[in-house]
């Protein structure tokens, strides 16, 4: 396990890559926190009977940062505000990730069947809140949760102003690019987030996914690559849309996802809640007619 100061990185299967995530084990102090739950359930277990974990904070509700909320029975659990006033509920996080606004209640009622039991059984455990931009210490730690939406419209980066670290989430790098699908995300927001980040003063970025660590010269860099990739998809929808495309054929060439992932239902969800996001970014809209979806110029 890699170790900066007194925080551990815990890692997921497969370098943390979802649909498991990279965890933050904060010791040296008398308070044993847990950052996300997504990393080898293994490992957790472990630290769990080693030293023991006293609080769990979730930085948002996807399943691949809080799935393993189910080991810390005992354990008190804390989320963001936004989203521990949203609806932690089938229902709820249905209209969050677009399944309601793109299928209506029949489709939540099909998602309903395919939804990974953990996901609501780890969302169900957690019973408190953390505000944002507050000072929380624990032991001799301090730590800001900074309000970063895009990603989700709570979504929280840890900072610690005293280590030089900062833990982006899935402000991760990775070559799959920003991902603000969900009906609660937002490209303009992602990229506002991502502006702030650069502007902390910190040495060390850890991602939830995949590379890991990166310091601040090397993570500038490798956001600048990253934020390209919006305007990368914004450029190939545009091209699509002059062909006269319609919606419907749009959102099956594979924008986002490799086509062949469009076969499963949320994945497909997303790509269109995300084709949508960089429409409307664009200037068009969806208009619902009788026969097909079309575009349609602001």
């Amino acid at each position: 396990m890699k170790q900066i100061g007194p925080v551990k990185l815990i890692e997921g299967p497969s370098k943390s890559k979802v649909p498991f995530s990279r965890s933050l084990y904060i010791e040296g102090s008398a308070e044993k926190v847990l950052i996300d739950t997504g990393a080898d359930s293994t490992l957790l277990k472990q630290i769990q009977a080693d030293s023991g974990v006293d609080l769990v904070i979730n930085t948002h509700y996807h399943p691949d940062h809080t799935r393993h909320n189910v080991l810390f029975h005992e354990t008190e659990k804390w989320i963001n505000t936004i989203e521990f006033h949203m609806p932690l509920t089938i229902e709820g996080i249905a209209k969050a990730n677009g399944i309601f606004q793109e299928w209506g209640p029949e489709g939540v009622k099909k998602w309903e069947k395919e939804i990974p039991e953990i996901w609501i059984k780890s969302l169900t455990q957690i019973n408190g809140f953390y505000e944002y931009e507050k000072q929380y210490s624990f032991g001799n730690i301090h730590v800001h949760f900074l309000h970063t939406p895009g990603h989700t419209k709570g979504f929280c980066c840890p900072y610690f102003p005293d280590l030089g670290i900062v833990f982006t989430g899935d402000y991760d790098m990775t070559s799959f690019g920003p991902w603000y699908n969900g009906t609660d995300g937002s490209i303009e927001e992602f990229i506002s987030s991502a502006k702030r980040l650069l502007s902390l003063d910190a040495k060390y970025y850890i991602t939830g996914h995949q590379k890991g660590t990166f310091q601040k010269n090397e993570f500038h860099h490798a956001m600048i690559n990253y934020l390209s990739i919006i305007d990368h998809r914004d450029e190939v929808i545009e091209k699509f849309v002059q062909k006269g495309i319609s919606f419907d054929e749009l959102t099956r060439i594979g924008i986002f996802y490799p086509k062949h992932a469009l076969e499963h239902s949320l994945f497909m969800t997303w790509e269109r809640s995300g084709i949508r996001k960089h429409l409307s970014r664009l200037g068009y809209t969806v208009v619902d007619s009788e026969i097909k979806r079309i575009m349609v110029k602001k």
